[in-house]
């Protein structure tokens, strides 16, 4: 083992590989030139403001909230400030109000399991497409 210095004449020449990084500077400066040429100026972007409207639109409305609750004999279910008892009832109410937002559907908790699933059927008669169900606070 020759732990000495070395002399002048053994050192060998540090050769850096330059091609390989000539390469990666080239292609992130024709990066950024096809990137910098393509993009939309700030100044040209359209500002995406919401016009006010005078009419509603459906994003507008509010979902109807059907809540089902256990009743005396029957479940009571309750739209708005009106309380039904039967299916027919809370098919025929909602039928007549706008379906676009959809229903919200509460059950509590001590309603039976036929309650929420003629509550499910009749927003489906009435209807209905988007029908979310959403537990009881």
């Amino acid at each position: 083992m020759k732990f000495g210095r070395q002399t002048e004449g053994e050192r060998k020449p540090v050769r850096l590989p330059l091609v390989g990084m000539i390469d990666v500077f080239f292609l992130l400066l024709v990066y950024f030139i096809v990137s910098t040429t393509l993009a939309m100026p700030e100044d040209e972007l359209s500002a995406a403001l919401r016009q006010e409207s005078k009419e509603a639109s459906a994003s507008d409305l509010q979902p109807q909230l059907v809540h089902v609750i256990p009743g005396d004999s029957s479940p009571i279910f309750i739209v708005g400030n009106q309380r039904l008892t039967t299916q027919e009832q809370l098919t025929e109410l909602l039928s007549k109000l706008p379906k676009e937002a959809g229903v919200f559907l509460s059950v509590d908790d001590a309603a039976p399991v036929w309650a929420a699933a003629a509550a499910l059927q009749a927003c489906h008669d009435a209807g209905y497409e988007k029908l979310t169900y959403v537990t009881p606070d």
